[in-house]
């Protein structure tokens, strides 16, 4: 009986410690199932919260496409009953219509500031082309009214610098010459053209442009030449008036020119004697219509210029 109750109680002693092994190779089990499980719990419970998120999404979606479908039933439905309404007032079926309703405009009422604001903004175009037309009105008249305005034009047309620029040829001349324009003070221009037989620096210069723009204008009647200009001026007796008619005892007279050499011009002027070279001479233009200019202009031109010519020939002869 003994034997048999010790049994039972080793059986029950081996039980529990069995029991216990069981028990601690669960508890074994659990953690490793706990700690592989956190990451599987994580992305299940990220899956779970982004199906929810998607079927919110879904829902709100399909809530908008629900409300735009009524607004656009509902727009269609009111353009199908005004439509049908439009017809039937044409049709003199009704005389009133209870859905068809004209607003009158409101009128919109602006300041005075927001007035010119608003004009300017829908003239804009025309008020920038204004200016600029304008601008350039006023260009031109502040330049005409800023262009020297001499008295008198001698047209210098030599390859001599030291006679065109350097010389006091402008104010020789002023000493025959009266304030023609009435401003109050005698100015004299010397328009110089450095003109010489080389064609390449001609060109350069302009010279020849400038020699056929000035003998088609009425500004001068005077001209200061040399042997070049008649070389390029075959017609130059048709061009310059008779001298020798009219100074017929003048030794300094040769066809239409007052020659220079032997004159005291260089000393008049400010310059070396050398500068006065054989060729030189002083001509006056005949007047004629021109391309530039009538007759008449040239003609008034002349008679102004045309007593100063005769005080410097008397002067230098």
């Amino acid at each position: 009986m003994k034997k048999k109750e010790n049994e039972s109680e080793n059986k029950k002693d081996l039980t529990s410690a069995e029991k216990q092994t069981a028990d601690t190779a669960d508890d074994t089990d659990v953690k490793i199932d706990i700690s592989k499980s956190v990451f599987q719990i994580n992305r299940e419970m990220n899956a779970k919260h982004k199906r929810e998120l998607d079927e919110q999404q879904a829902r709100i979606d399909a809530e908008i496409e629900k409300r735009e479908k009524e607004k656009r039933e509902a727009y269609e439905r009111k353009i199908r009953e005004e439509k049908i309404e439009l017809m039937r007032l044409k049709q003199g079926l009704i005389e009133e219509s209870e859905t068809i309703h004209e607003e009158p405009e409101k009128e919109v009422k602006l300041s005075f500031w927001k007035k010119i604001s608003n004009f300017f903004y829908h003239n804009k175009w025309w008020f920038g082309f204004g200016v600029i037309c304008a601008s350039i009105g006023g260009f031109l008249i502040y330049n005409l009214l800023t262009k020297p305005n001499p008295d008198l034009i001698v047209l210098v047309v030599v390859d001599n610098s030291e006679l065109g620029d350097m010389s006091d040829l402008d104010e020789y001349v002023v000493g025959f010459c009266d304030d023609f324009n009435n401003n109050g003070k005698t100015e004299v221009s010397i328009y110089y053209i450095p003109y010489s037989d080389n064609e390449t620096r001609n060109y350069a210069t302009g010279s020849d442009t400038k020699i056929a723009t000035q003998f088609q204008s009425s500004d001068a009647v005077i001209v200061l030449g040399s042997k070049i200009l008649d070389d390029t001026t075959p017609n130059a007796k048709e061009i310059f008036v008779d001298l020798e008619s009219i100074y017929p005892d003048n030794p300094h007279v040769v066809d239409y020119k007052f020659m220079l050499k032997d004159t005291d011009l260089a000393k008049r002027i400010g310059i070396e004697p050398q500068y006065i070279t054989d060729d030189l001479y002083l001509a006056v233009r005949v007047p004629k219509k021109l391309l530039y200019s009538s007759k008449k202009d040239m003609e008034e031109t002349y008679e102004k210029d045309w007593p100063v010519f005769e005080k410097i020939v008397n002067d230098l002869s």
